[in-house]
């Protein structure tokens, strides 16, 4: 853990140097960052596409018939829609307590299998009480997987480290689920077989896979560092070093009640949450209604499940691109603020265009500016809130608000508003104004803190406490990534 100023703001470890531990061993660090990648980033990768295509997969569904097959109406779809950001808000902060007390090996593994069967189950059910019911449970079990790969990735590397590595996971992710139109629009040509509609073997067959690669999953995902079999016991050493000089991550803390407490009672916790929440209303609507939106322009079925990729495409370069110059810089907001303007305009041109090629073009950017905020602001409190339990919490609960946006964002696409959806696309370009409002203030939060411990006003915390005792982003010592 930090001990003195120069030691809470680490440099980047550089990739053209080699180091010693501290019995001096030489280190190639660059080798043992890719050793990292190569073991943790391809394993929760895979999970989480398979979550962003069994999350996505209903709206590739909804352009293939599956709300007549269920007689549902307008108002009965998007109450389905709903209650499945209603499982997600419920449940993610109990999922990242679950996580704590058990271990990522097990508990993300059994969370992919469990969606995975009721995917599989959403593809058999009969009538909008089934489909209801599914859609709740589906988002129970997913909604521990995206703050649980978080918080696993702040427990493997550095602080400034982390961005990268979360971004990368999340743009692939809806990289990946952008091809899912792909994927779904080859499997809806199973109409027919068994006596099911196509729209039905998309659900199958997708949760089958999950199911799948669930199962090999317990054998490929990794808990912690200290029990890491393809680290050697000397690269084992050197990573809880590295991580004890830079945060919480190497320490044996176990799971308490007190940590909870601490981010339901930080203010820049909640912070975080309202800045995901503004920005998870237009991912989460465009990342289920985008075939619709794409369908409603004019284009045909099949050409919306394609036309849905190259947004997706244009998200991931985007994103990859904020998230390498936030690691270099060391800033967060002002890529936010960027990001979600580029989405503004979008939305603008989604809105105003007088040809379906023009509002095609205005879906993209608001896609790619939105996803990248996203992944920007999803990594924030990951690298900003010190306290293993605190953190898992912290990170759990702004995704728990953020959904909060997706419930309302829900409601808002009727189709008696298609095919401009004017009243959603202007709430979004609302939602978004909103989130460079927050970012900007928790923006002057973090610096106007760390200016004060600059200054040492905040040394006295420090009175009361024994020497060596570090108190987690509390400490005088820590300085916030901004």
């Amino acid at each position: 853990m930090a001990e003195e100023k120069e030691k809470t703001e680490f440099e980047e470890t550089s990739p053209d140097h080699f180091t010693t531990d501290e019995s001096g061993n030489v280190i190639d660090e660059k080798q043992l960052l890719r050793k990292l990648d190569w073991h943790l980033v391809p394993g929760l990768t895979l999970l989480l596409l398979l979550s962003f295509l069994d999350r996505s997969n209903v709206g590739n569904a909804l352009i293939e018939g599956l709300a007549a097959d269920l007689h549902m109406t307008g108002s009965q779809l998007i109450t389905a829609l709903t209650i499945n950001f209603i499982g997600y808000v419920l449940f993610e902060v109990p999922c990242n307590i679950m996580l704590k007390i058990t271990t990522p090996r097990f508990w993300l593994p059994t969370l992919t299998f469990t969606w995975g069967v009721v995917c599989v189950l959403t593809g058999i059910t009969q009538n909008f009480p089934g489909f209801l019911a599914v859609r709740f449970f589906i988002g129970i079990v997913d909604s521990g997987f995206i703050p649980g790969c978080i918080f696993y990735m702040s427990m493997w590397y550095r602080r400034n480290e982390q961005i990268y590595r979360i971004a990368l996971l999340l743009s692939t992710a809806t990289l990946g689920g952008g091809f899912g139109g792909i994927f779904a629009f080859g499997i809806s040509k199973m109409r027919g077989i068994a006596g099911l509609n196509g729209w039905r073997w998309i659900f199958i067959i997708e949760g089958l896979l999950t199911v799948v690669v669930s199962i090999a999953a317990y054998f490929f995902i990794y808990s912690y560092p200290a029990t890491a079999k393809f680290l050697t016991p000397k690269e084992r050493e050197y990573v809880i070093a590295r991580l004890k000089e830079d945060s919480d991550a190497a320490q044996e803390e176990k799971f308490t009640w007190d940590g909870v407490v601490q981010a339901l009672r930080d203010p820049k916790v909640w912070l975080y949450g309202i800045c995901f929440h503004t920005i998870n209303l237009p991912i989460c609507t465009l990342g289920t209604f985008l075939p619709t939106i794409i369908h409603e322009l004019g284009y045909t079925a099949a050409q919306a499940q394609l036309l849905s990729i190259p947004p997706y495409i244009a998200a991931f370069i985007l994103t990859m691109a904020a998230a390498m110059y936030a690691q270099k810089t060391r800033l967060r907001a002002p890529f936010i603020i960027a990001s979600s303007t580029l989405s503004i305009i979008g939305y603008i041109v989604l809105i105003a265009g007088d040809r379906p090629e023009i509002s095609y073009g205005g879906a993209a950017m608001a896609v790619s500016g939105a996803f990248t905020s996203a992944a920007v602001i999803a990594s924030w409190p990951a690298n900003n809130v010190s306290g293993q339990t605190k953190r898992a919490t912290a990170n759990a609960m702004q995704l728990s608000i953020g959904n909060l946006g997706a419930i309302m964002g829900t409601q808002l696409y009727q189709p008696k508003w298609a095919p401009k959806f004017y009243v959603a696309n202007c709430v979004a370009v609302g939602y978004l104004v909103g989130n460079i409002i927050i970012v900007s203030a928790l923006w002057y939060t973090l610096k106007s803190e760390n200016a004060r411990r600059d200054r040492g006003e905040r040394d006295n915390r420090l009175k009361d406490v024994g020497e060596g005792v570090f108190l987690g982003d509390d400490d005088p010592r820590w300085r916030f990534q901004t």
